[in-house]
């Protein structure tokens, strides 16, 4: 866990906001995030204690999240992943067909985040709300 939240401070610049230790029930969970939790979405990371790997099985896909410049925001991850792990999975770039840049990457322990490019796709959604 503490590779992974040096991972999302470091590419992403989330902050730390809070660690719960649960020794009874052998887990410990820590809060990764952009501003409080009680105010915006955050993420919520769980060790469970003896457990040094986790199957991804079907249940998840992704991790999305907005930037204002997708490009940018590659490049960090980008050079991030050289230090820490994890690759990028597709270059920044528009979507074919609906054009809203994106970008994603693996993170060091495998899983998918998704960078979207705010405006685009607050445009795809206005799209969407005059169908």
């Amino acid at each position: 866990m503490q590779l992974l939240m040096v991972f999302l401070l470091q590419a992403l610049g989330m902050k730390f906001l809070r660690k719960v230790d649960n020794p009874q029930y052998k887990y410990t969970l820590a809060m990764m995030g952009y501003a409080d939790e009680y105010e915006t979405t955050v993420l919520e990371l769980t060790y469970n204690y003896g457990v040094t790997e986790y199957s991804k099985g079907n249940a998840y896909a992704q991790v999305a999240i907005g930037t204002d410049d997708v490009y940018k925001s590659a490049e960090v991850v980008n050079l991030v992943t050289q230090e820490l792990g994890g690759k990028i999975t597709r270059q920044p770039g528009p979507l074919p067909g609906i054009n809203t840049k994106i970008t994603s990457f693996l993170d060091p322990d495998g899983w998918k985040t998704v960078l979207v490019d705010n405006e685009d796709f607050l445009k795809e959604l206005q799209k969407g709300d005059s169908a």
